[in-house]
């Protein structure tokens, strides 16, 4: 492994994801964390000036390794599953968007059948549309909601811990950061949305007022009165 160039190679298959998962609205980003992580080793050339530029604060663990990489193990399960239920949805809006009338526990168990992205978790995603053939998210199914939670706490660890030794987790940051999202009842986009009206006057809706539409407001009005 130390001898192999750092520089990942892609066919375009994971660009074609992100671009229809755009156009259908369905947010993938351990799926566009693992892309970018694969542009930015391409710059070999760059990253290497950067690092004498910058520095690099990556360094060893000189902690317990046995709790870390149960963590590590941890986190990249609850990762993975991330990951598939990012695909999954992407699959189930396509189809729904172009009528194809994809069976999603057929599609794992295609999957299984030597695909390159084969795993013993399609059996677990197989029973789990098994259950629920309309499951809006594998996050939600309730074998799939357990296995995550146990994971969470290593989850969290592993994140932190590479981190702050400075080594880059791309798609497991960003899996954690959809379950936060995913499962957040308020985001802080209230401001990204006040924001959008202040600059471009494009509405916002009232929480408080769901029956009042979409409204604007003069903002430049209220920052002289506050």
């Amino acid at each position: 492994m130390d001898v192999i160039l750092d520089k990942a190679g892609q066919k375009g298959t994971g660009k074609w994801t992100a671009q229809v998962a755009l156009d259908l609205a369905v947010p993938i980003p351990t799926i566009a964390a693992a892309i970018d992580a694969r542009v930015l080793s391409s710059m070999k050339e760059e990253r290497l000036k950067a690092s004498k530029i910058l520095g690099s604060d990556s360094k060893s663990f000189e902690g317990d390794k046995g709790p870390l990489i149960k963590a590590v193990r941890q986190a990249l399960y609850a990762a993975k599953i991330c990951s598939y239920a990012q695909g999954m949805s992407l699959i189930a809006a396509g189809s729904k968007e172009w009528n194809w009338g994809i069976n999603l526990k057929e599609m794992a168990r295609i999957w299984k059948a030597g695909c390159i992205i084969r795993a013993k978790l399609l059996d677990d995603i197989m029973r789990a549309y098994e259950r629920d053939p309309q499951n809006q998210n594998l996050l939600l199914e309730g074998e799939f909601t357990k296995r995550v939670l146990e994971s969470e706490k290593g989850w969290r660890q592993a994140v932190r811990i590479a981190q702050e030794q400075g080594i880059p987790v791309p798609a497991m940051s960003a899996s954690l950061a959809y379950f936060d999202a995913y499962r957040s009842p308020n985001l802080p986009q209230n401001l990204t949305q006040a924001q959008r009206d202040f600059f471009g006057a494009h509405t916002y809706q009232r929480s408080d007022r769901p029956e009042a539409g979409f409204l604007h407001s003069d903002w430049q009005s209220l920052i002289k009165k506050n």
